[in-house]
């Protein structure tokens, strides 16, 4: 029978390297993902919450100026006209987002 050498190592150091190896590995692979897509979603949201703030100026501004700057033609029965003409900017800028999404759902989908 082989005699154990001194570079052997017993079972109880090997079934503790093998426990520091796994709890390694699951947090290499579950916490340091979770942390990249913790950003993601953060830098994410944080563009939404300035672009919708930027569109909501941009509808208002658009607005503003309809009613202002046009020498009273919005005037009397056409006071309506510039809200209408704005809640039309806004459909537009929904549709056109729409479609990109699903362009981008399209290509997705059709890459083999």
């Amino acid at each position: 029978m082989p005699q154990p050498s001194s570079t052997s190592k017993g079972l109880p150091s090997l079934a503790t390297e093998l426990k520091d190896l796994v709890v390694t590995y699951a947090k290499q692979e579950t916490i340091e993902p979770i942390k990249g897509l913790g950003r993601f979603l953060a830098l994410g949201v944080a563009g939404s919450v300035v672009i919708a703030n930027g569109l909501v100026l941009l509808v208002l501004a658009v607005l503003r100026a309809l009613q202002t700057e046009t020498g009273g033609v919005f005037d009397g029965n056409l006071s309506f006209a510039p809200y209408l003409v704005t809640l039309v900017m806004c459909a537009i800028v929904l549709v056109l987002a729409l479609r990109a999404i699903g362009a981008a759902k399209r290509r997705k989908t059709a890459r083999p």
